[in-house]
């Protein structure tokens, strides 16, 4: 690997991009069990994942036997998870596909999108729509996690995130940085930076994106305008499953299990 900076969508990068969230996955996919199972009506069998990007969660869940739908509109991301089934012998139906708007060929029993990926639906209508296609394709009685971060109205709008996390030799690096927050176009411009070791070897990445911004009101709005999915209970990235919280100004890191209607 080159000694030089990249500016790139990290999306295109997925074997780094996986190690980078690869240490969240067991206590992801034990969450979305457990909250399946306090619930969902019935079993929970059948599990979609929009924007599943590298699949590290499609593939856990499918090694612990259920059967997964995934859809992303990033061909690196689906190539990767594709040979990540294939090598694990495992089975999942993976698509391309918006998660804006799309449709599958049967019922599925939950979705999850846990961290984030809602928020690149910049639009009112592209996240309207999103959910409305997730009404459609859950089964009555089936439940939608949904994790990503709220902006609390007296939040500090310019914060960095800094984390690593290591496969073999490989060591990944991670700096998240909010660029600008624009509050009224409800915008905020992110840039990761990756850092990337194997050995002697060094490779830097760059990366610039938007993200829509949520505060707890904001979202309260917008799941109005979907009556077929009603809010469970809310939950924060700690994931602890017998402990739901208040959906308020402070919450930041939100979990929702929304329900569709029986």
């Amino acid at each position: 690997m080159a000694k030089r900076a990249v500016i790139a969508d990290w999306y295109d990068y997925p074997q780094y991009y996986d190690i980078a969230f690869r240490s969240e996955t067991k206590l992801e996919a034990d969450f979305i069990e457990a909250a399946c199972d306090k619930y969902c009506a019935g079993r929970a069998a059948r599990l979609l994942e929009p924007a599943c990007g590298t699949g590290r969660l499609v593939a856990e869940l499918a090694a612990r036997g259920h059967q997964l739908v995934g859809l992303d509109l990033s061909e690196p991301s689906l190539a990767y998870l594709k040979r990540r089934l294939a090598r694990r012998r495992l089975k999942a139906d993976v698509f391309r596909a918006d998660m804006a708007e799309f449709s599958l060929d049967g019922p599925v029993d939950a979705a999850y999108s846990t961290f984030d990926g809602f928020r690149h639906l910049l639009t009112e209508s592209a996240a309207w729509g999103h959910l409305k296609s997730v009404a459609r394709s859950l089964r009555p009685g089936g439940i939608y996690i949904l994790g990503f971060h709220l902006l609390p109205p007296d939040a500090d709008e310019h914060c960095i995130e800094r984390w690593s996390e290591r496969q073999g030799r490989t060591k990944v690096s991670v700096t998240l940085r909010v660029l600008q927050t624009d509050r009224r176009r409800r915008v905020e411009n992110l840039r990761v930076c990756l850092l990337v070791r194997q050995g002697a070897n060094q490779f830097r990445l760059r990366h610039d994106f938007p993200f829509r911004m949520y505060t707890a009101a904001q979202f309260r709005r917008l799941l109005a305008k979907v009556p077929e999915l009603a809010l469970c209970d809310v939950y924060d990235f700690w994931y602890e499953i017998d402990h739901p919280l208040v959906l308020d100004n402070q919450i930041s890191d939100t979990v929702f299990v929304l329900r569709k209607g029986e």
